[in-house]
């Protein structure tokens, strides 16, 4: 039954589930997307990013729970999927076809204005010159482009992506990006399904990180740094003298020998302070003593491979007299 909001978000996904017999592809996802987010739905591979999206889209059925698209759900009609485009894994055409024809093809199935958008959505997605040659001759990177304008020809106000950016060179990687960005700074909602962190860290205001179908985390980056706090890095020339320094300087605590240096956490920067005195006193000569903010790759392996999990924040859920109200008015 919709639901009822002021303004309906984009995405608003709660407890969705999906068994295949004993196998637990998602497990109680609770997911919200807000309009004008480039939202990164990041994870391992066989985390059930795919199974998710493809429940979100309507092309399969959760075994619990449900999705709303823009308050509508895709499972009771198609009407959901109005402004709403996007390709789930590798994008498929014709390849004997041009990619001016395989558009073709695809407005043809959409109806309305959609023919009249090809000529936009090549150049929006930079295949303007090689509209005309056979996609049997595009590289990965150009049929990922050609997905990208398919989409384009529904004039969607959301945009879904699954991992689009996974088997290009620097240089379409680099293009995907600059393709994405121009197509959030005209108002497009995007989710992109990544298990490329430096793609989602450079891209995305949100994520939500998921570990074995469940969200470890939701919410902004910034945030998820916040609460991973920030460390410090050491360098010297007597290194183990230099740990036992600092283990036992107070206020110091998590130190640990890494590849990079030592590695420690602060309760403030006094604390800091004091240990650049201790180790010139102890002869510890001092290469390096930076401060080092938490990466995405480290908070990544932290909620994927560890035990930490942050829920993520549900929304309100309407009463069922409301949500009558609007179904009937419909």
């Amino acid at each position: 039954m919709p639901r009822v909001t002021p303004q309906a978000v984009p995405i608003e996904v709660r407890d969705l589930v999906k068994r295949y017999g004993d196998l637990v592809a998602v497990d109680h996802v609770d997911l919200t997307v807000e309009a004008g987010d480039v939202f990164g739905y990041l994870g391992p591979n066989g985390a059930g990013k795919t199974t998710s999206l493809r429940m979100m889209l309507g092309l399969i059925r959760p075994s619990e729970g449900e999705v709303r698209l823009f308050g509508r759900d895709p499972q009771l009609s198609v009407k959901a999927l109005e402004g709403v485009a996007g390709f789930v894994e590798a994008p498929s055409f014709y390849p004997y076809l041009s990619g001016r024809e395989n558009l073709r093809l695809f407005a043809a199935l959409d109806g309305g204005e959609a023919a009249e958008r090809i000529e936009e959505s090549l150049g929006i997605v930079g295949l303007a010159d090689r509209a005309k040659d056979r996609v049997g001759g595009y590289s990965h990177g150009m049929r990922q482009r050609l997905g990208i304008a398919a989409a384009l020809l529904r004039k969607p106000r959301l945009l879904m992506l699954d991992e689009p950016a996974t088997g290009l060179d620097p240089g379409g990687m680099r293009d995907m990006r600059d393709l994405i960005r121009e197509l959030s700074a005209g108002g497009m909602t995007v989710l992109l399904s990544s298990h490329l962190l430096a793609e989602v860290e450079e891209l995305c205001n949100r994520v939500a990180i998921v570990r074995s179908g469940r969200i470890a985390y939701q919410g902004s980056l910034a945030d998820l740094r916040a609460q991973a706090g920030e460390g410090y890095l050491l360098r010297t020339g007597d290194e183990d003298r230099a740990r036992a320094v600092t283990a036992a300087q107070p206020g110091l605590d998590e130190v640990e020998a890494t590849a990079e240096g030592i590695r420690f956490g602060a309760r403030d920067e006094s604390s800091v302070g004091a240990l650049s005195q201790a180790l010139v006193e102890a002869g510890a000569p001092i290469l390096e003593l930076s401060r080092r903010h938490a990466t995405l790759e480290d908070l990544f392996f932290s909620l994927t491979e560890g035990d930490k999990v942050v829920e993520a924040r549900r929304e309100p859920r309407a009463d069922a007299a409301a949500e009558r109200a609007t179904a009937e008015a419909r």
